[in-house]
């Protein structure tokens, strides 16, 4: 394996210290790791059925006592809109109210959780055994035509930004699209990515297509991420993964892919699946247009979604495939380019056996270890590697102001 040692801001090396609690202890310990998870879909939850995540939530994947359990030091609640919710003009105010429900969970319990806006207060707010909610935004729908609100959303808490998610929007192509709007980034993609750099947003290239993710690559004058993806090289043909030359773009940059869980993601059955969902899906559309055109009834889409379903059963599967995953991003990238976005509470309990719940990290480090891993190597994939990045974002959004004030 190549293990490329990248320098690391000052505050995001001692944050790696206070992760990796490994430096004192006895060789007969096994160190807790906290745990740093970039996408876990609460919000949207909290959103369509209220649940006090800072108590027992068993109908979720995320809450208070599991996440303390798994060691899950900050986890990026996901706030997320679709691509009904931009055609039909909600996904502003959807936004603003799912950050308005994590805004309202902290405030319920400062004993328990506490907002995130920077990498520098980790430490410092972890105090107590708080989990962290940092926000990231998963489909920049909610900017609409309006580059400002990217610093309003910013001003609420907003890290990154998913240019796009299922479908190709103002800002990009989607990687289920099967034909592409924009050959990539669109203008104002271009002008996102610029503006992401100079708030100090991270860009991230998850759920674009190949095309897009490229451009942003190159676009972006601070490292990026993939905030949740696994490996198109364990999954061959699934554009949502990132292959091989996309994540070497994003290491070169100095930026991490966040491996993710759900089984569609890790195992390559669920992953043929799941792309031959979104073709299926395309050409049911155009027998709908061709029918509207001819003045004929739609087809019923409920019904071929059942009928999808009824053939293309469940596919199961193990952590097992999850630790391929990172094994398959550390030998290709380094250590230092790979961390953990789960997708929790996101991909309706679809997950493998054994990492069902934040409660299930412990199992995940486990894994590393087993496989031979060091700790200090764990922590960084556990999180350090996303604090770093973060922290080289926030400091090129710093050093892109000097420079622009002349100072």
């Amino acid at each position: 394996m190549r293990h490329r040692r990248l320098p690391m801001p000052r505050h995001a090396t001692a944050l790696l210290a206070a992760l990796c609690l490994c430096a004192g202890a006895r060789a007969d310990e096994r160190p807790a790791v906290g745990i740093v998870d970039t996408h876990i879909d609460a919000p949207a939850l909290l959103q369509s059925r209220w649940a006090d995540l800072g108590a027992d939530a068993p109908d979720r994947e995320f809450d208070y006592p599991r996440a303390r359990a798994g060691g899950l030091a900050v986890a990026f609640m996901s706030i997320y809109t679709s691509a009904e919710q931009d055609a039909s003009g909600a996904a502003t105010q959807a936004a603003h109210a799912q950050i308005d429900a994590v805004e309202a969970l902290a405030a319920r319990h400062p004993d328990k959780f506490a907002l995130l806006r920077s990498p520098r207060d980790v430490e410092r707010l972890r105090a107590g055994g708080r989990v962290l909610l940092p926000l990231g935004m998963e489909n920049a729908a909610p900017i609409g035509d309006d580059l400002s609100r990217l610093r309003l959303f910013h001003d609420r808490g907003i890290r990154y930004v998913t240019l796009a998610h299922g479908a190709a929007n103002r800002f990009a192509d989607s990687s289920y699209d099967i034909e592409k709007k924009w050959g990539g980034l669109s203008p104002l993609g271009r002008e996102a990515v610029a503006e992401m750099n100079r708030l100090g947003i991270m860009v991230d290239v998850s759920h674009l297509s190949d095309e897009a993710a490229a451009q942003a690559i190159e676009l972006s004058r601070a490292p990026v991420i993939a905030s949740h993806s696994s490996f198109r090289g364990l999954t061959p043909g699934f554009e949502r993964n990132i292959g091989d030359a996309l994540a070497r773009r994003v290491a070169a940059k100095g930026g991490v892919v966040q491996v993710t869980f759900g089984t569609n993601f890790v195992e390559p059955e669920g992953a043929a699946n799941l792309q031959a969902l979104y073709r299926a899906r395309n050409d049911f559309n155009k027998r709908n247009a061709r029918r509207a055109a001819a003045g004929l009834p739609p087809e019923d889409r409920a019904a071929f979604e059942a009928e999808w379903r009824r053939t293309h059963p469940r596919v199961t599967t193990t952590i097992e495939r999850v630790l391929d995953h990172i094994d398959y991003g550390v030998a290709l990238l380094g250590v230092e380019h790979v961390g953990i976005g789960s997708d929790f509470d996101g991909v309706g309990g679809n997950l493998p056996r054994g990492l069902r719940s934040v409660a299930d990290y412990p199992a995940l480090i486990d894994g590393l270890r087993e496989r031979g891993y060091a700790e200090r190597d764990i922590a960084r994939i556990a999180g350090g590697n996303l604090l770093r990045v973060w922290a080289q974002v926030e400091d090129a959004a710093e050093r892109g102001g000097r420079d622009a004030s002349g100072n």
